[in-house]
């Protein structure tokens, strides 16, 4: 483990350009035009979270979960930027706004139980969420890999707002395991990574990851199906 945190490199600081743009790591900038988009979604999804955290929040209370890293809900301007410049450069032909509309995480929880309650937990807390009229748009089930990240990440379309946010579903090794790693993964996905450097850097999580055990059920977790009726507010806020 010691070996694996010594490996993961501080970012460097991302700093603004004199002419209203951005530049990030790795070589990464936006203009003026396209930062000043970028923070115009940050406002709105920071109006959004309001709604999505009642939600989150009630059905981590009804499933009993623990909410993991709450003050941290909102991805911060630099993450973002960082991660809309990443995605113009690989593909500069894309627009901006289609690159925003796809964004998945600027709001994200953390929800987590013990092994023993994970399987039940999930899918307590998916299917309220669901009922409230969050719209599943992805479900990431890992807990049947052999190698790599374990865990279960899904993203929602919230009711109303229509913003786009991520909810992880962990047990305290996985979410554990998944913080080690973090830095090892943002090295690995910037676009001056080397390919060796990034088969390096895959090892060093893979074998983090090996150490996790999956709870009875895990692998089988599936998305939610909507109800055809919503379940009460009242039933469990």
């Amino acid at each position: 483990m010691a070996a694996v945190l010594t490996a993961a490199a501080q970012p460097a600081t991302a700093a603004p350009l004199g002419d209203g743009g951005w530049k990030g790591e790795g070589g990464l900038t936006l203009d003026a035009s396209d930062n000043s988009k970028v923070d115009a979604y940050v406002d709105r999804a920071r109006e959004a979270e309001r709604s999505i955290s009642t939600d989150v929040r009630t059905a981590a209370l009804a499933s009993g979960a623990e909410l993991v890293g709450f003050d941290h809900r909102l991805k911060s301007p630099d993450s973002l930027k960082r991660k809309v410049a990443t995605s113009l450069k690989e593909q500069p032909q894309q627009d901006i706004e289609a690159v925003l509309a796809r964004l998945s995480d600027a709001v994200r929880c953390t929800l987590q139980w013990p092994d023993d309650t994970y399987t039940h937990g999930v899918t307590t807390a998916s299917t309220l969420l669901s009922a409230w009229g969050n719209d599943s748009t992805k479900w990431s089930n890992t807990w049947g890999r052999t190698a790599g990240y374990k865990g279960l990440n899904t993203g929602w379309r919230a009711s109303g707002s229509g913003q786009l946010f991520e909810v992880q579903f962990h047990t305290p090794a996985s979410k554990h395991a998944q913080e080690l790693t973090h830095r090892l993964y943002e090295e690995q996905r910037l676009p001056a990574t080397s390919p060796a450097r990034k088969k390096e850097l895959q090892a060093q999580q893979d074998s983090v990851f090996a150490a996790v055990s999956v709870p009875a059920g895990a692998d089988g977790l599936t998305a939610p199906t909507r109800p055809t009726a919503p379940m009460p507010v009242s039933a469990v806020r």
